[in-house]
């Protein structure tokens, strides 16, 4: 017969080796993960009612089970596991002496409830490899008979050390990883850097300058390219809406596809329904064929809707369930057809004004502004004036196949020094009229620039334009020789429209843009003023 000692022993060393085997399951775990088997494992297997596995902290300071719990210094040595830290060696103690010497709030409660004739054992772990770092502390309690002798079985030792082992592998496996994401994230946002610089300098061909105000705009309109949310762009009249708008789509993953604009304001209230969904044949008196809209259109692309506020009610909340359904009906359709395109939306009027005044749904106007944008004017980046002037200047020469034309100091102080309230249109239509007035290879000067009151609001609010070729400008009479104000306003109001669709060409949109007022006003006072305009 064998001893009962040796029958005992044998079968300690074969739940060992078990524990050993079922250790080496949590192989690509997390160290975590691995403390919390390896104590499952020796309650399970040794029947330990009580332990502890605690983990230094990357810093080498702190002690503590999981990431949530409350952590404890190794250099607080009122409780056991900074000694056992600091001597590199196994302390044992019992739980009476541990109660009466040892006042560390944390580590009493956790010992709390344990008889006081059970003794607790720390063990330090630290990694067999060639950095021999330390990992922890390996916290048993029971009775004393049975963790003596624990401590002294070869069998324990190489679990400890194969949990030690496996602990120090997944450590390194588990900073490898953290490295690398953060290697990845660092390569990603290096990429996203470059891309959106790329972005940028692309943007930079067409939207020039160089100011802080106008590479803030460029850098969002780089970052909005990339998504698909709509665009809201506002900002006074004349400081390149469309022209953003085009940027957008240009650096864009649509821009292989259509961009389609139009101007809300241009178009008459019957007809602006009609072009912008589509409509089928004998839809209405004339409607001889189908024809397909700019929603269909720019099916892929960017659709640029110019004067958002100015489009009728009723056609705003269609334009609505288009934005939320991606879904639109034809004029006279029975189907509803599907597309997929970007809406960018600009107004220079305030659409928290419209709102108030009922002229503009709110909830449309949230749907349209998920990027909201606000073009600076042109005082704001006084700086790029030399730019957009030489700019100016090199495209009248192309245009009208003329010699270079430069631009002189003087004219461009002057330039500089003006309000310019049309922003960067009427900075290029003072551009093409100085061109005009300046000989081939000569530079333009002061004198050549239309003069500083011509086309710039007065401080009382009206606007006085550049009269035609081959008129002198209208005399106003003063105050003391206006009898009748309304016929003086209604004069004056008369003269500014006739001399501003000259010089436009009779252009109503171009006029109505240089005025401030939707087309539709303007034609309304044409008719009312009864001008005969083209």
């Amino acid at each position: 017969m064998r001893e009962p000692g040796v029958r005992d022993r044998g079968e300690q060393a074969m739940a060992l080796a078990g524990m050993a085997e079922a250790l080496r399951l949590v192989e690509g775990r997390s160290p975590a993960e691995l403390r919390r088997r390896a104590l499952g494992l020796l309650r399970e297997r040794l029947a330990l009612p009580w332990g502890r596995c605690l983990a230094l902290d990357a810093s080498g300071r702190w002690l503590a089970e999981d990431a949530e719990d409350a952590s404890l210094a190794c250099d607080d040595f009122r409780h056991p596991y900074a000694h056992a830290i600091r001597r590199g060696e196994p302390l044992s103690l019992g739980l009476g002496e541990a109660r009466s010497r040892l006042d560390h709030e944390a580590f009493q409660a956790s010992i709390a409830g344990l008889p006081l004739d059970w003794r607790l054992l720390a063990r330090p772990l630290r990694a067999r490899d060639g950095r021999r770092e330390w990992l922890g502390v390996l916290a048993l309690a029971g009775p004393a008979e049975r963790l003596e002798a624990l401590s002294e079985r070869d069998d324990f030792r190489a679990f400890e050390a194969l949990l030690c082992h496996l602990w120090a592998w997944l450590a390194r496996q588990h900073d490898e990883r953290r490295d690398q994401a953060r290697l990845r994230d660092s390569l990603a946002e290096l990429n996203d850097g470059a891309r959106r610089r790329t972005l940028s300098e692309r943007l930079s061909r067409e939207i020039l300058g160089a100011s802080p105000a106008i590479r803030a705009l460029r850098d969002q309109l780089s970052r909005v390219a990339e998504t698909h949310l709509a665009v809201l762009l506002q900002g006074e009249t004349g400081t390149g809406k469309e022209l953003v708008a085009r940027g957008i789509h240009g650096v864009s993953p649509r821009a292989e596809g259509p961009f389609m604009a139009i101007n809300c304001a241009a178009i008459p209230e019957s007809l602006l329904e009609a072009e912008l969904f589509g409509h089928v044949r004998g839809a209405f008196s004339g409607a001889e064929r189908s024809r397909e809209g700019l929603l269909g259109q720019a099916d892929g692309g960017t659709l640029f809707l110019d004067e958002i506020g100015d489009m009728p009610l009723a056609l705003q909340a269609k334009l609505l369930r288009v934005l939320e359904s991606g879904c639109y009906r034809p004029l006279g359709g029975n189907e509803e057809r599907r597309v997929d395109l970007r809406l960018v939306a600009a107004t220079h009027q305030p659409l928290h004004r419209r709102i108030r005044e009922g002229a503009f749904r709110a909830d449309l106007y949230y749907r349209l502004g998920q990027f909201p944008l606000t073009l600076p004017a042109l005082r704001e980046r006084r700086e790029d004036i030399a730019e957009l002037a030489e700019a100016f200047i090199a495209d009248f020469c192309r245009r009208e196949g003329r010699r270079d034309i430069g631009l002189g100091r003087a004219a461009l102080r002057a330039l500089a020094a003006r309000d310019l309230p049309g922003n960067v249109r009427e900075l290029r239509n003072l551009i093409d009229y100085a061109c005009a007035m300046t000989p081939e290879g000569e530079d333009i000067q002061p004198e050549a620039l239309p003069p500083e009151e011509a086309g710039e609001v007065e401080a009382g609010g009206e606007e006085e334009s550049v009269p035609a070729e081959g008129t002198a400008p209208p005399r106003r009479p003063g105050p003391e020789e206006v009898v009748d104000l309304r016929r003086a306003l209604r004069d004056y109001e008369a003269t500014l429209i006739r001399q501003r669709l000259a010089r436009y060409d009779g252009n109503r949109t171009l006029a109505a843009e240089s005025l401030g007022l939707p087309k539709r006003t303007l034609a309304h006072k044409c008719r009312q003023l009864q001008l005969d305009s083209p």
